[in-house]
């Protein structure tokens, strides 16, 4: 049994004894002692003062004395207010600490029996990806590796928008403006070769609109009549009919865009265990229309048209089939929420997507579970804010994004310049330092994009990101190096730092104590993450992780400590702190060096 749940249990009995109340154990809860105060962990009164019928101050005496008396990890308590802080023996945290250290893997969990699939990137295929792509990619495969750590079977899937009016604009600009130009002529990466037609798409669509202005039409009959999305319209429809002319190019121009987007992927430490394409999966969904028209749960309006009354759920009505018989987006969704299902018999469901689309997976959950699905209570979205730059918003058909190629580049020159100005690579040959490069720019890139909450709405600040102080990846990673070193120093002096040499040890100074709380909170913060879908809490335990080994460092001596039990202790907890540091960065997508 954890210390906690002793602790807790023994409560639960206190009751029972004292005020004749049988008490469920999920009530009860202990917070972290604030650091003003005396103690290691807070039980709160006032919710219990009905059943003790006594003050707060002498409710928690009383509990306070019974805690001493009957738990052995309990050595002293003191009463502020409504608050009852206890004090925990240094051999109980000792004994924490050793359970810890024989664990070779902290972030390992007992499977729970249970699949989900996590879908994200989500990609057009006539752009390359950019920055709000890189907050999707890095929360939905942290997002993955957290849950998979949490005991689910994990399944990493990508949907591909490969088809649509979009994807015709940049093949009609191809058409007509690419004169045969390939990758290897341009030397531009597929993905970046077909988003330089949709740039020239919207460019030249912006010319013809003008003049027809000019000509007497108005701004709305100007962008309907143009000749280039009258065009793209038509290729559209020839693409749907499988023109044979029409499909090859889509074919062509895809593989470009495909290959590029596998390089930044690699580039990015991101991957996929499945990928469904729109092209597909648009045409699926009919039949559960059809389904849901059976049950009731949709109804036809007098066009032919088939919707769905949400009203009751303090939604509205919403349209799945057209009149014509044709799809909309969300027929698409069911039958692609359906065909997950078929293919891996899912328990959940997560979708990466943006915070604009919340009304869209709010309307499709409600239906599915309307229709009975089996995964129908697992379905989520992992709803997040948009990123923008000191500079501004992006949009894509303007050319005005931040590309995530260049950025993914410009953070690994960064952090090149800055650990060179700071000379943190003494020792490095040319290949070790280009390594050490990457990890630190795609570190700070990762760190500073899941750190924050993914509700959240945020500011990307690339210098910020790449500093060694604060809360940052560098730092982190810094943190890691540090420990590594000592580790290193250690191993070479023959320190035995196993949990026989410091087997004899009781007495643990503050700072020793108070990492041993911090590295025993790994897994309760793994669990919230899990079920919060939040990387920002493992980001944040692991500041705050970093910081307590930094204090701890800088208040006490390991290598000038004439005490070898203690050293060896001090090594010891080092080394957790080490393991618990790569382990949770890992989880987050980030590698940590052994040396800076």
């Amino acid at each position: 049994m954890e210390l906690q749940e002793k602790i807790i249990s023994t409560i639960q009995i206190a009751f029972k004894d004292l005020f004749e109340h049988d008490l469920n154990t999920e009530g009860i809860s202990l917070q972290p002692t604030r650091k003003e105060f005396e103690g290691t962990f807070t039980f709160v009164i006032f919710p219990f003062l009905k059943v003790t019928k006594l003050n707060p101050e002498a409710s928690g005496n009383k509990l306070g004395e019974y805690l001493v008396a009957n738990c052995a990890e309990i050595t002293a308590y003191n009463v502020v207010k409504g608050f009852l802080n206890l004090s925990v023996s240094e051999s109980s945290w000792m004994n924490v600490f050793r359970n810890i250290y024989e664990n070779p893997n902290p972030a390992q969990t007992t499977p729970n029996g249970m699949k989900v699939m996590v879908e994200y990137s989500s990609p057009n295929t006539n752009k390359p990806l950019h920055l709000g792509h890189l907050r999707n990619n890095f929360l939905g495969f942290a997002v993955s590796q957290i849950l998979e750590a949490n005991g689910y079977e994990v399944i990493k899937a990508n949907l591909v928008n490969d088809r649509g009016i979009h994807i015709c604009k940049s093949m009609v600009a191809y058409k007509h403006f690419g004169n045969g130009e390939t990758p290897e002529s341009s030397g531009l990466k597929g993905d970046h070769l077909a988003g330089k037609y949709y740039v020239i798409f919207d460019k030249e669509y912006k010319k013809q609109i003008n003049t027809l202005k000019e000509q007497g039409s108005t701004e709305d009959e100007a962008k309907k009549s143009a000749p280039l999305i009258l065009e793209a319209q038509e290729m559209l429809r020839l693409w749907e009919a499988g023109d044979k002319e029409t499909v090859d190019l889509w074919k062509k121009m895809n593989t470009w865009v495909y290959e590029g987007f596998d390089m930044t992927y690699k580039k990015m430490g991101v991957s996929f265990d499945k990928f469904y394409y729109e092209s597909n999966t648009y045409l699926l969904g009919k039949d559960i229309v059809a389904e849901g028209l059976e049950k009731g749960v949709f109804f036809k309006k007098e066009n032919g048209s088939v919707w769905v009354d949400l009203t009751a759920e303090g939604l509205d009505e919403k349209l799945v089939l057209r009149g014509d018989g044709t799809s909309v987006y969300i027929t698409q969704d069911l039958g692609t929420a359906d065909l997950k299902y078929d293919d891996f018999k899912i328990d959940k469901s997560v979708y990466v997507v943006g915070n604009e689309q919340d009304y869209h997976f709010d309307v499709l959950f409600k239906i599915m579970r309307k229709l009975g699905r089996p995964y129908g209570d697992g379905l989520h979205h992992l709803s997040y804010g948009m990123v923008d730059l000191p500079t501004g918003k992006m949009k894509s058909r303007e050319g005005t994004v931040v590309d995530a190629d260049d950025l993914i580049q410009e953070m690994i020159d960064t952090a090149e310049s800055h650990t060179k100005e700071l000379g943190k690579i003494d020792g490095f040959n040319e290949e070790e330092a280009k390594e050490l490069y990457e990890t630190l720019g795609l570190g700070a890139l990762k760190y500073f994009l899941l750190k924050v909450d993914p509700k959240k709405r945020m500011l990307f600040n690339p210098q910020e990101s790449i500093e060694f102080q604060g809360n940052t990846g560098p730092f982190i990673q810094y943190s890691h190096a540090r420990i590594a070193s000592i580790l290193r120093k250690a191993d070479q002096v023959g320190v035995d730092y196993s949990l026989n040499g410091f087997e004899e040890l009781e007495k643990l100074e503050g700072a020793e104590r108070d990492l041993i709380v911090m590295l025993n909170d790994f897994q309760k913060k793994l669990k919230i993450a899990g079920e919060e879908y939040s990387p920002s809490v493992i980001a944040q335990y692991m500041f705050d992780l970093a910081k307590e080994y930094n204090r701890f460092y800088a208040e006490l001596s390991i290598f000038n400590e004439t005490n070898a039990q203690v050293q060896a202790f001090r090594i010891a907890i080092s080394a957790q702190t080490a393991k618990t540091i790569k382990a949770g960065m890992k989880l987050l997508g980030i590698n940590v060096p052994d040396r800076m």
